[in-house]
């Protein structure tokens, strides 16, 4: 028996009646000549994860109160402890509409490829090859540059640590740049085996709430007595960035925050390798979220209430300056150094995270032949249980977007910059196409909200469009070539390859003719049931 390789979500245990005993066995007919615009043979990965695991999976990846640490110095200038507080406030909101437009997709059509494939489902028949591909090139490009800025954020760190301990010592961009790779190397090897992921997962969760219990006993505790005033934290407004409008410098700030609330996609891939596609996903999206809004604000707030100078933190060269919150509170380096490993161990975890998610997405994607070298991308390891292919390659993309620290001192911000808004972007693609199609004219999932899910789908396309434009303005005025946010440029040049990969005057070597789909593509439709109406 034939299924198409995104059908597997729902052919199989998806549907299956509660209690039932019914397994995803079923293979793929993966057979068919990648040239001829059918997918390329690989193989379909076990159904290993649980409802709980996923979600590991999923606040492991977004971790936001890792995410307000590492990420601080953005926010911090540009209007002090107020802007990290409402921040979160507001991109929580945000991000709980982005959760319910995903959570309802994912219900709906659970697949691994994800947004792309709920694009290619929704879009009007005649373009929906082509916004599926922008899609999912989308989707794959801010996963990539989210494993960078976290790797990047870990090098960071490693020599914040060092900067700690030897106040003299001159760091140097070929430094960070080797720490950077390394990282890198190293944290590619936990990928490599399919059965460790979910308890690596779990793990990764348990190491985050802990740490995160441990900081902020630890921090409160050894700052009793010390606490700033509540006017400092919640009303102060402090703009360091050389912007003259503070609501420019204002929005620039929420960089930060919108950092720590991204990948919020990641348990959608995870679809063919859960039971229960439908409710598990909307539950670990909702549940990443939720976590990560009362970790994060109640985190922000403890730490600021602790600093004791401002302007010592403004002026560190650590680069890091949440290990000079701790240094101040604890007023001991080694004490600092040993709350910033716990944030160190979180941020390994979050990493392998990522990985697992860029390697997903690559794999999925791959298998509808929307890369370079799909046909060994899409191949899983039948020994080691992972799409390897697909890991190393995307891993190796991360290896040379390191590249960029060199090029520029802004390299982080611009990384997260481009992590944010390719994810976005490929987010109001398939929102797009819902209201285009409208939402009554689709079959929904478990999870639906009705009216609430319209406003959170405005929600999503607005948002998208908003920090396209403001977030790509640069952190700190006046503009040099060291301290310009690149990701403009970033952006524009990744979506002339993608187009210039599609529209290829050489068939054979045309996505547009190979994808799935595509002009050379004769196969049926995929979730056929899902729409109502024939929009073409």
């Amino acid at each position: 028996m034939e299924f198409k390789k995104h059908d597997l979500a729902f052919s199989s245990a998806a549907d299956a009646e509660p209690g039932s005993k019914r397994e995803s066995t079923e293979s793929f007919d993966l057979t068919s000549s990648p040239s001829s615009g059918a997918k390329p043979s690989g193989g379909e990965l076990k159904r290993t994860f649980s409802t709980y695991s996923i979600i590991s999976i999923g606040f492991g990846l977004t971790n936001s109160w890792f995410g307000i640490s590492a990420s601080l110095i953005t926010g911090i200038q540009s209007g002090g402890p107020l802007l990290i507080v409402y921040g979160i406030i507001i991109i929580a909101f945000v991000s709980y509409c982005i959760g319910v437009t995903l959570s309802e997709l994912s219900s709906a059509i659970p697949s691994a490829g994800g947004q792309y494939v709920w694009s290619r489902v929704l879009a009007p028949k005649k373009h929906s090859s082509f916004f599926a591909y922008l899609c999912g090139t989308l989707a794959w490009a801010g996963s990539i540059f989210t494993s960078a800025s976290m790797a990047l954020a870990i090098a960071n760190e490693l020599m914040g640590f060092w900067v700690l301990s030897h106040p003299s010592h001159e760091v140097k961009k070929w430094q960070l740049f080797v720490i950077y790779q390394l990282i890198n190397l190293f944290l590619v090897l936990f990928n490599c085996y399919g059965k460790w992921l979910p308890y690596l997962g779990t793990a990764a969760l348990y190491t985050s709430l802990t740490s995160y219990v441990i900081i902020l006993i630890t921090v409160l505790v050894c700052s009793r007595g010390n606490y700033n005033t509540a006017d400092f934290v919640f009303t102060t407004f402090e703009n360091n960035t050389g912007w003259g409008s503070a609501g420019i410098a204002f929005i620039v700030g929420l960089i930060n925050p919108n950092w720590s609330f991204s990948c919020l996609d990641s348990a959608c891939h995870l679809a063919e390798e859960t039971e229960k596609p439908r409710t598990d996903i909307p539950k670990a999206i909702m549940g990443t979220v939720t976590i990560g809004f009362l970790t994060s604000f109640t985190y922000a707030i403890a730490m600021f209430f602790c600093i004791r100078n401002l302007e010592d933190i403004y002026n560190s060269g650590t680069g890091m300056p949440i290990l000079d919150i701790y240094y101040q509170a604890l007023g001991n380096k080694t004490g600092a150094i040993c709350l910033g490993s716990l944030i160190f161990l979180t941020a390994c975890g979050c990493t392998i995270s990522c990985h697992t998610w860029q390697t997903r997405l690559c794999w999925s994607f791959a298998r509808d032949n929307g890369l370079p070298f799909s046909k060994y991308l899409a191949i899983v390891d039948p020994k080691l249980g992972v799409p390897l292919n697909a890991h190393l390659f995307s891993s190796f993309w991360v290896a040379i977007l390191g590249l960029l620290y060199l090029a520029s001192d802004a390299a982080f911000n611009s990384m997260v910059v481009a992590c944010i808004t390719f994810l976005l972007l490929s987010y109001l693609v398939p929102t797009a196409a819902l209201l285009y199609r409208g939402r009554n004219n689709i079959k929904h999932g478990p999870f639906w909200l009705g009216k609430i899910g319209l406003f959170c789908n405005i929600v999503t396309v607005f948002w998208a469009f908003f920090a396209l434009v403001f977030f790509s303005f640069p952190s700190f005025m006046p503009v040099n070539a060291g301290n310009m946010n690149y990701a403009s440029a970033v952006t524009a040049v990744y979506i002339i390859w993608a187009l210039a990969y599609w529209y290829f005057p050489y068939k054979p070597w045309s996505c547009r003719e190979t994808f799935a789909g595509g002009l050379g593509s004769n196969e049926e439709v995929e979730f056929p049931d899902v729409c109502h109406d024939k929009i073409l």
